[in-house]
């Protein structure tokens, strides 16, 4: 079957009538609900059998699209105290990666963003008045004193960081596996994203950077964040893990990598580019 592709929207089209098949996705934190039958892989439940679990109303996303039509997205919070019935759970929305279409994960993680916006702005941070859903916008509005609450996104920076034939890459000491992967961290305030590549990068391991290059970026539900991506050259400076965020880091070699991020991420973007122009299979 060929893969999804997501159209994005804020308002649902007048043409979808009552009934149509959709999506819906319950969340709560950077967790959403899924249907998993014993032995087998999780997958996002059908929207029946989630809207009498829904807290408020429905938030449109947008529409998958595919050979047989479109497919319309919606979000909502899970109920407080809301009980599943078998086979649905609450999991960490990673338990899906690989397990649905990278267009279907990416409605995930815009629904954990708006799910999360809604339940933690339902009043104003002003005034306490409850609030209420704008017209014509992703907001929630003020009544009284007339604030207004978007969804809001962390951006971060990741840096690809060479050295000669090298690349450097760390396993966090937080990190759920045993791989290896690039240096990050979330924009401080009055910085730009190139300064932050910097500082986090001598914070974290203590080197200094040079020829600091925009490469990409990717939305990523994991912290509601918007990753940007960043290759750069190694400018001095001998590895010093900082114990409380990384737990090893290295140079590495192309014909010689640890195990390495899934390919879903920016990440195993940034480093899948490094290995083909180290292995000369990069496009010309």
């Amino acid at each position: 079957m060929p893969p999804l592709s997501f159209v994005p929207g804020q308002q649902p089209p007048p043409s979808l009538a009552p009934g149509a098949p959709s999506r819906l996705v319950l969340a709560q934190g950077l967790e959403v609900v899924v249907a998993q039958p014993e032995g087998q892989a999780p997958a996002l439940p059908g929207a029946d059998a989630l809207a009498a679990h829904a807290d408020g109303p429905l938030h449109y996303l947008g529409s998958l699209q595919s050979e047989r039509g479109e497919e319309p997205c919606f979000t909502a919070p899970l109920r407080e105290g809301a009980q599943l019935p078998a086979p649905l759970r609450l999991a960490p929305a990673r338990t899906l990666f690989g397990h649905v279409d990278e267009a279907l994960f990416g409605v995930v993680g815009r629904a954990i963003a708006i799910s999360e916006w809604d339940r933690t702005h339902r009043f104003c941070g002003r005034c306490a008045t409850p609030t209420q859903l704008a017209q014509g916008e992703r907001a929630r509005r003020c009544p009284a004193c007339a604030s207004v609450f978007y969804p809001r996104i962390a951006p971060a920076v990741i840096v690809l960081i060479e050295r000669g034939d090298e690349v450097l890459l760390a396993r966090g000491a937080n990190f759920p596996g045993k791989w290896f992967s690039l240096l990050a961290g979330f924009v401080e305030p009055g910085e730009s994203l190139e300064e932050t590549a910097a500082r986090e990068v001598r914070e974290e391991v203590g080197v200094e950077l040079a020829d600091i290059r925009y490469f990409g970026s990717q939305p990523w539900p994991f912290g509601r964040s918007l990753m940007v991506g960043f290759t750069a050259r190694y400018a001095g400076g001998e590895l010093r893990p900082e114990p409380s965020e990384i737990a090893e880091a290295a140079w590495f070699r192309a014909d010689a990598m640890p195990p390495l991020p899934p390919p879903l991420s920016i990440a195993r973007r940034l480093i899948d580019d490094f290995l083909a122009r180290k292995r000369g299979t990069a496009p010309r």
